[in-house]
């Protein structure tokens, strides 16, 4: 399995707190730990929002989008709802 993030991925997280940039980085490796193992997480809360894009929570108020594809796993976004909300219909 492959990890892409992309440049708006890049540019939302380098604008994070340094705490949320943590929270983040321990989802996106809960994440990579289920894949691996298939062992369920507690609190990734991973949900399909349509088509390929999936989300996952960092926090309570922050998400990280992502997408699947056959053997890799691309970072989207990492942001509050109404940034998710409004990436998603800009798509």
């Amino acid at each position: 399995m492959r990890y892409e993030r992309k440049n708006s991925f890049k540019r939302t997280f380098k604008k994070l707190q340094f705490e949320k940039q943590e929270k983040a980085l321990d989802a996106i490796q809960a994440l990579i730990g289920f894949y691996e193992s298939g062992g369920k997480t507690e609190g990734l809360g991973l949900k399909h929002l349509r088509e390929d894009i999936w989300e996952i929570r960092s926090s309570l108020k922050d998400r990280i989008l992502l997408s699947f594809s056959n053997d890799s796993i691309t970072f989207l976004i990492v942001g509050n709802h109404n940034e998710i909300k409004n990436f998603i219909k800009n798509q």
